[in-house]
């Protein structure tokens, strides 16, 4: 059975996880056996929960204990689950909880770009995206669309970040994701053989004066592909560019040069899936 401890204390060194350590100091990249992450609300939980990730503590509104959240604590074993009013729990965290409830797991042993393309024909690449909420919902639309997976160059936003996490809806446990490129040297020349030795021919989403549609035939009869999509503002490095097989833009109108990162992958996604 869960232990519900009511925060009397918020000094207390087991409230850091979700008060005082910074996404970094989380993520642990020291010792990754030891990193954790945040996941919200009790539907992105329990998504995380079903896809095997192991609890550590939770932290939750009291008014929500015997709510719909009752059946996530129900199962998420002998853990502590630290309780208070919304109002304490907000100048806790720094944030209002989104639907009251938070919980801190372990992160998982992340899989290499190898096994989880092994058998995909569509993939995204994520080149530098900084921002957690552009992150968590292309993670979305790839899953929704059928995207096989997602590879995150080593300057890109972490896909376990707490925001991301949220914004994904819980669909960063389900799609198969992994970094390309253990550091900065490892990308974009070594990543994009990498993906090339593995079948893929490769399709850098930018404005190009040689690119082509998103409909082009030849591209979208690609059997196995790789859409590659760069961070708001600067877009994919020039480096990337010129390295991949295909520029691939999406035809505009009204003078809009272009679309939200997000917003664009999704376009991507439906256009490039396999019929």
């Amino acid at each position: 059975m869960p232990q519900i401890i009511e925060i009397t204390d918020f000094e207390s060194p087991e409230l850091d996880v979700f008060a005082r350590l910074t996404e970094v100091q989380l993520r642990n990249r020291k010792d990754p056996q030891k990193g954790i992450f945040i996941a919200e609300s009790a539907e992105v939980i329990r998504l995380a929960l079903e896809e095997g990730y192991e609890p550590l503590s939770v932290l939750i509104e009291k008014k929500r204990l015997y709510g719909p959240e009752q059946k996530i604590i129900e199962r998420i074993g002998d853990i502590p689950v630290y309780t208070a009013d919304e109002i304490l729990l907000t100048k806790l965290t720094g944030y209002k909880l989104v639907r009251g409830m938070l919980c801190a797991m372990r992160r998982p042993v992340l899989p290499c770009v190898e096994e989880i393309c092994k058998n995909a024909r569509r993939i995204a690449v994520l080149e530098n995206i900084a921002d957690s909420t552009n992150v968590g919902a292309i993670i979305r639309s790839a899953a929704a669309l059928n995207i096989d997976a997602v590879l995150v160059t080593p300057s890109c936003c972490d896909p376990l970040c707490r925001r991301a996490v949220r914004v994904s809806m819980g669909t960063v446990f389900q799609i198969p994701w992994t970094h390309i490129g253990d550091d900065a040297s490892g990308w974009p020349h070594e990543g994009i053989e990498r993906l090339r030795n593995l079948g893929f021919k490769t399709a850098a989403m930018a404005l190009s004066d040689d690119s082509v549609s998103i409909d082009d035939p030849d591209l979208m009869a690609e059997d196995r592909l790789a859409v590659i999509f760069g961070t708001e503002g600067t877009g994919l490095c020039q480096e990337t560019i010129a390295e991949c097989d295909y520029t691939v833009r999406i035809p505009m109108y009204h003078n809009v040069d272009s679309l939200n990162v997000a917003a664009s992958s999704a376009v991507a996604f439906w256009q490039l899936r396999v019929k």
